[in-house]
């Protein structure tokens, strides 16, 4: 694994959406779900919810960097934000 620059921030990256990838399954094989229509007006399930949200995410924080630079706690804040509404509304 030399070949890739692993940093904290980059292990606690993927360590967060494997973790989140387990537990929706967990909760998918113990709370099924029926799709619901949001305000897209399309069906979307947990999956399709975390989905929406980790590529809106990562379009929220390279946004950040180039508008901002530094700072992405503060990204962070405005992703958590992000997620609530997009499992809320969506």
């Amino acid at each position: 694994m030399d070949w890739m620059a692993w940093t904290l921030p980059t292990a606690a990256f993927f360590g967060v959406i494997a973790l989140l990838l387990i537990t929706f399954s967990i909760l998918a094989v113990k709370f099924p779900e029926t799709p619901r229509t949001g305000i897209l007006r399309i069906e979307t399930t947990r999956g399709d919810r975390l989905f929406i949200t980790l590529l809106g995410s990562a379009f929220i924080n390279l946004a950040w960097l180039a508008l901002v630079g530094a700072h992405q706690p503060y990204a962070l804040i405005l992703c958590l934000i992000y997620a609530a509404a997009v499992f809320r509304w969506v």
